[in-house]
């Protein structure tokens, strides 16, 4: 599948314009890291947030984005377009949970999840390929966000 920005997205929708990252997942070439470059000027906005408070605005965002990555989704006619990063965001978010402050943890997040997300070692492959609709499309990434985050707190423990 062609990595740009499908015929039928409209970045004047909302919906699309958010699923779709503000347009970054509309970047011919690796629009997951761009979305997940999307991500990382989210998290420097809420990296001083309380962490509970850092939670209940990921997990809003995770809910959200269940429903609007799954319209988008249908009005694309594809089940998880490539242009749709909205889930890079919010997973991108999930493995900065309680990170250190500075760029090398910043970079190191960003790193381990795109690898993650990129590898998508069990049971990240299995949830991409049999959970259908918005949470099957968020999902995914969401658990490469959990491994790059056990990774990331690992390596802050190990240093």
């Amino acid at each position: 599948m062609p990595y740009k920005c499908p015929v039928q997205a409209n970045l004047k929708n909302p919906v699309h314009l958010l699923a779709l990252g503000f347009g970054l997942g509309c970047i011919p070439k690796l629009p997951g890291t761009a979305g997940t470059l999307a991500g990382v000027f989210l998290y420097l906005l809420l990296q001083n947030f309380d962490v509970l408070i850092y939670l209940a605005i990921v997990i809003a965002l995770f809910v959200a984005g269940i429903w609007l990555c799954g319209k988008t989704a249908r009005d694309l006619g594809v089940h998880d377009h490539p242009a749709i990063v909205w889930d890079e965001i919010v997973g991108y978010l999930v493995t900065m949970i309680m990170a250190p402050s500075g760029w090398v943890w910043i970079l190191l997040g960003f790193v381990l999840f795109r690898l993650f997300d990129i590898w998508k070692p069990w049971p990240i492959k299995w949830v991409d390929q049999k959970v259908t609709g918005g949470g099957g499309v968020m999902l995914d990434d969401i658990i490469a966000g959990v491994y790059g985050l056990i990774m990331l707190q690992i390596t802050v423990y190990l240093l």
